[in-house]
């Protein structure tokens, strides 16, 4: 199962991307879409960072999805929540959060190793 799957109960859309541009706004719209709040298609999401987040761990052929992981959002802070295998998967996971834009820091404080 994906991570998109397994944490969201959606599939990947073909026009997902970890870091897309902001949709098309109406004219009327002032206002743009805070880099943490971009969906996967450009679009408001509240929890579009870690979608996306989720999204990059699915593209990534190293990072199988850990059932005993998931993924959150405190802001543009990318939470880690769980368990996983080792340390080395923990260092490629805040690594490929980082590379997510709109993400400011990646908090693993609640992850255990084993």
């Amino acid at each position: 199962m994906s991570w998109l799957k397994r944490l969201f109960g959606i599939q990947k859309p073909q026009t997902a991307q970890v870091n897309p541009s902001q949709a098309q706004q109406p004219s009327t719209a002032t206002q743009s879409i805070p880099p943490e709040r971009m969906g996967l298609n450009g679009e408001y999401d509240q929890s579009g960072l870690a979608k996306r987040v989720a999204l990059a761990f699915d593209q990534d052929p190293t990072l199988d999805d850990i059932e005993t992981l998931y993924v959150a959002q405190a802001g543009s802070t990318v939470v880690l929540k769980g368990k996983v295998p080792d340390q080395q998967i923990l260092n490629k996971m805040v690594s490929v959060a980082r590379g997510v834009q709109g993400a400011t820091g990646v908090e693993t404080n609640q992850v255990t190793i084993g």
